[in-house]
């Protein structure tokens, strides 16, 4: 066969992949495009995974992650049964479209929403591609003009909101905006809506509330957490949801044999024993992220609030795609996205002091240069 284009199913040749943020390997590059933390894991949990480096690399960790599972379940007030661990949060998002949404081929018109997979746009840009994987149909609901989100009365007022959709993800705080949500909206959205819903809290660490009471309060609310963003374990893949025992037993079903790998487990728990390490350094970052919020203000550009470990800022003088370019000869990297909400926009991780110091001044250079 000279062409396997055919051996491909179609829905996979028309799927438009999921994009994640650039990870060069340019020596001396400010990378401040992908939402890492600036600050490595604490020592403890450094020295905690390379002791596990040791005869149990050729065993299986614990398949379902129990120690963790316990631990987790200890900080927030749960039993372990109201947890599930996955590779990464990423994971058990594309699970929770497998158990929750039908593919659209296998429902009729009058039971559309039960292969509906819905989000506000901008949003997580992951959602739509494991959507669009499974066959299930995408409901994508646009954000207020300011990134806030829709107050119920104007959802039922032909904003196209699904009340019914099988399954809604929320990301709080919002990415790519920054956005901080009220827990009282967040609550009469999961009052209102009917199937299950995701409040998908990777940033929640650097924000002033989090909605983790909703998936005790709400037997259809899972929320979502990741050790990668606040916890500095992106090289792990370690996350996990909260939520009723009974959605949690439908996720465990189809989660993969050991899906979460044995260093993670291990690198996790020895975070959980040094929170107080983590608990610094978000004081740290939500500080740069202020005070680089000013010092960018002061340059002309329009930054949003954020609640997170990034800001989203609209540059002065030239499009925010000569931005990326200007920014990039100088060997710092941020972050562009082409939709029409956000274009005119550059994400900006939040790095360390000094970081954040080179790209106000790096900023402050180019506008100079621009305004001639």
């Amino acid at each position: 066969m000279k062409n396997p284009q055919g051996l491909i199913r179609p829905l996979v040749r028309a799927l438009h992949p999921y994009i994640p943020g650039e990870q060069p390997k340019i020596k001396g590059l400010i990378k401040l495009n992908t939402n890492e933390n600036p600050y490595p894991p604490s020592p403890k949990v450094l020295a905690s995974i390379k002791a596990a480096v040791d005869a149990r690399l050729r065993l299986y960790p614990n398949p379902t992650a129990q120690a963790l599972r316990e631990r987790l379940a200890g900080l927030h007030g749960v039993s372990p049964g109201n947890i599930i661990l996955g590779n990464g949060s990423d994971e058990l998002l594309a699970l929770a479209v497998r158990a929750f949404a039908e593919p659209g081929a296998a429902v009729g018109r009058s039971q559309r929403h039960k292969a509906t997979v819905q989000f506000f746009h901008p949003s997580y840009s992951l959602y739509p591609v494991l959507a669009e994987t499974h066959g299930a149909t995408t409901n994508a609901v646009p954000l207020l003009a300011d990134f806030d989100l829709p107050a119920i009365p104007d959802l039922k007022r032909g904003r196209r909101w699904d009340f019914r959709a099988a399954l809604t993800f929320v990301t709080t705080p919002n990415a790519p905006s920054g956005h901080g949500y009220r827990l009282a909206q967040l609550d009469a959205l999961c009052r209102a809506q009917k199937g299950v819903l995701v409040l998908d809290e990777a940033y929640v660490d650097f924000a002033g509330e989090n909605a983790m009471a909703l998936a005790l309060k709400y037997p259809h609310v899972l929320v979502a957490r990741t050790f990668s963003k606040s916890y500095s374990l992106c090289f792990q893949r370690v996350g996990y949801f909260v939520g009723h025992p009974a959605l949690i037993a439908a996720l465990d079903k189809i989660r993969d044999s050991y899906n979460v790998n044995g260093l993670g487990q291990v690198a996790a728990l020895a975070t959980l024993d040094d929170l107080s390490h983590y608990r610094a350094n978000f004081r740290k970052i939500i500080a740069t992220r202020e005070k680089l919020s000013l010092d960018l203000a002061e340059l002309g550009f329009q930054v949003l609030p954020s609640q997170t470990n990034f800001i989203l800022a609209r540059p002065p003088v030239l499009p925010a795609e000569d931005w990326l370019q200007r920014l990039r000869d100088r060997r710092i990297l941020v972050r562009w996205f082409s939709h029409p909400s956000v274009r005119s926009y550059l994400r900006i991780t939040i790095g360390t002091p000094e970081e954040a110091t080179a790209l106000a001044r790096a900023a402050k250079a180019i506008v100079r240069l621009a305004r001639g």
